[in-house]
């Protein structure tokens, strides 16, 4: 089930996110326990990772995943997305683990070892965004609808690293790492609930492509989330604005 909830702007698609994200937490947290979550990075976010630092969520009951990093790209680089989580959000908040995607040092061990950490439990809640192309973390089309390991390593392309450019992490592509480090299809897929949060103007073209395409076709990626239980997804008039109100009405 897919239901896309538009706000009037970026700040408020953030908050009515991390609404939901910690009411959900805290749902988790009564019958389990304690509860896993996976968070992703980039501009999509900031808005919502800052409402969500704020949500009354008792966080030591909480273990965080990383959805994806460079590979070869220092924690110190300011495109670094455990830099970018540990300033945003991990520093905010009192987790009861934190499971970083490392691309520096022995990649493949690095690789075993969290595939490890990640199959231990079911992950409650995967909060994604959804790229310019329409991938899925680094699951740019063509994207592996296949392969089941929880990690992969994956090559970035063009439209994905004009992407970066465009963010501000890099001056230029030739500066953006060729390969990444990505959690899989299968295992975003894997989640009990994935929440996408996709504002700003340059995403409508990829929310119009995976909302209106007729199929579930690995060229446009973020259209294997149709398969999904449990997908909400957070729009702002922007990015939903190619989206005939007729068809989002659908989604509510």
């Amino acid at each position: 089930m897919m239901k896309i909830t538009v706000s009037c702007s970026s700040e408020a698609l953030g908050k009515n996110a991390a609404a939901f994200v910690a009411e959900r937490l805290r749902s988790v947290i009564a019958a389990k326990g304690s509860a896993r979550i996976v968070l992703s990075t980039g501009a999509s976010q900031f808005t919502t990772l800052s409402a969500l630092i704020q949500e009354d969520v008792d966080w030591s009951k909480v273990e965080m995943f990383h959805l994806d990093e460079y590979i070869g790209l220092p924690i110190t680089h300011i495109a670094s997305f455990r830099k970018y989580l540990e300033e945003r959000f991990v520093s905010q908040v009192n987790l009861k683990a934190v499971h970083y995607v490392n691309g520096e040092g022995d990649v493949a061990e690095n690789i075993r070892r969290l595939s490890e950490e990640i199959t231990q439990a079911p992950i409650d809640i995967g909060l994604i965004g959804i790229g310019e192309n329409a991938h899925i973390a680094f699951n740019d089309p063509p994207a592996d609808f296949d392969v089941s390991d929880p990690y992969i390593i994956v090559n970035l392309n063009e439209t994905c690293k004009q992407q970066q450019v465009g963010e501000g992490w890099f001056a230029n592509v030739d500066e953006v790492p060729k390969q990444a480090i990505s959690m899989s299809v299968q295992q975003i897929m894997k989640c009990e609930c994935v929440v996408c949060c996709v504002p700003d103007a340059r995403k409508a073209k990829a929310m119009e492509q995976t909302i209106l395409s007729e199929t579930v076709t690995n060229e446009i990626p973020a259209t294997k989330l149709k398969e999904h239980s449990c997908v909400h997804i957070y729009l702002d008039s922007d990015s939903a604005s190619l989206i005939d109100s007729a068809t989002l009405e659908q989604f509510c």
